[in-house]
């Protein structure tokens, strides 16, 4: 019951993390403002959340889960009320920073969680499970909230929002406990000095590293895709309905979720071999991304359905990441480490955010959305890609040597499929 309630938390979390990306088009006519304008939105929204990553952990550690997810959860209820009820750029701006530090507050707190509630054994299924189910809000994005935007309208559709934001907080208020009777976590109060000799030591740790770069390398796209870009790609340079649009972003969650559990699977069998699912996967979106980007014309719906599965595999694949932290750091540098890793796919989500809507706005000199804009626009998600990899395969070398030098019968055990408390 305790994991479910926070997984709804985080499921609302991603419902309101989503919002703008299917009323992208409406927030234009509603603010007056410019596809670069539009980007920015999201831009504070993601840079608020990618900042907060590293500090949100430290206060995990001193004040547990409970608090953080229901201060998140009334955070984003005040950010989608703000919105409702304004058609200023600047208050839209600070409703939206207002989101991304409740949201910020959600996923890091879920999982541990996780961590404290179930066995070890269990943990990385469920950290799947987790990203996977909370996923599912990016539903609730793409109809009912497409369905009120087009029927009560903006108002109506993002008060309701708020409203059920503050309801789910409190119910995790009600439901959620840090911990079991008699196993409550040890909270820390480290003094600043601890602090930054905590998180070097996090970010030394080749395996940190390669988690970030790891969930950087696989989760942008499918982010940039749901949270704004994806649905006026759909609608205006693919000329597809609003209810095909939705449909397609309904499938990419729903994609998410039946492929969390099966990744999770795969990697705790095959750790020694966790890199190569990562570079297919970046591998497969680049690909994909290639064949609808360069056809000529409107791509049709089975290569369109093909591209938002091959980005439903995303978010799976940045779990990752996390993985590579839990398994690299102690317990004493878990919360640094996570936080280290989960910066890493919103900060290139945010970069490539931005550079589309330069792109865009620069290609359409009339303000709003070109079909052929939009095109070039995502093609900066290759600058992305390609570095990315690279830095996985080098990380992953150094990673590698490192284990093999300072434990050679950890490095043994990877290479029979077994992973040690610390190990690759």
């Amino acid at each position: 019951m305790v994991w479910g309630v926070a997984v709804l938390a985080y499921l609302v979390a991603v419902f309101h993390r989503s919002s703008l990306g299917v009323a992208g088009i409406e927030a234009s006519d509603r603010l007056g403002i410019t596809a670069a304008v539009l980007s920015l939105l999201s831009l504070v929204q993601l840079a608020v959340y990618a900042a907060m990553q590293v500090p949100v952990g430290l206060l995990l550690d001193r004040f547990g889960s409970r608090r953080l997810i229901v201060t998140g959860g009334l955070l984003m209820a005040v950010g989608q009320l703000a919105l409702a009820s304004t058609d200023s750029l600047a208050a839209a701006i600070a409703a939206r920073a207002v989101l991304g530090c409740g949201d910020a507050l959600t996923f890091i707190s879920v999982l541990r969680l996780v961590a404290v509630w179930l066995p070890p054994r269990r943990n990385p299924v469920f950290v799947q499970l987790t990203g996977q189910v909370g996923a599912l809000g990016a539903v609730l994005a793409s109809y009912p909230l497409v369905a009120a935007l087009h029927g009560p309208g903006w108002t109506a559709a993002f008060g309701t929002a708020a409203a059920v934001g503050g309801l789910v907080a409190l119910v995790a208020a009600l439901v959620v406990h840090d911990s079991p009777a008699g196993r409550a976590p040890r909270r820390t109060e480290p003094d600043g000095a601890a602090v930054r000799r905590q998180l070097a030591a996090s970010w030394r740790e080749p395996g940190t590293r390669l988690g970030f770069w790891t969930h950087l390398v696989t989760q942008f796209s499918a982010t940039v895709f749901t949270l704004l870009w994806g649905y006026p790609f759909l609608v205006i340079a693919e000329d597809r309905s609003p209810g095909t649009a939705a449909g397609l972003l309904t499938l990419l969650t729903l994609t998410s979720v039946v492929v969390g559990p099966l990744m999770g699977a795969l990697i705790g069998r095959h750790p020694f071999h966790r890199s190569l699912v990562v570079l297919a996967v970046v591998g497969a979106t680049a690909a994909a991304w290639a064949l609808v980007l360069a056809w000529p014309g409107q791509a049709p719906i089975p290569l369109l359905v093909l591209l938002v599965l091959v980005l439903g595999v995303n978010g799976p694949g940045a779990m990752i990441g996390f993985d590579y932290a839990r398994t690299f750091n102690p317990m004493t540098r878990m919360g640094s480490a996570t936080g280290i890793v989960n910066v890493g796919g919103f900060f290139s989500a945010l970069c490539v955010i931005v550079a589309v809507g330069v792109v865009v706005s620069a290609l359409s000199p009339s303000g709003g959305y070109g079909a052929s804009a939009l095109r070039w626009g995502l093609t900066v998600q290759y600058v992305v890609w390609v570095v990315g990899a690279v830095q996985v395969v080098r990380l992953r070398r150094l990673a590698r040597r490192s284990l093999a030098a300072s434990d050679p019968d950890a490095y043994a055990a990877l290479r029979r499929g077994e992973v040690r408390p610390v190990g690759v």
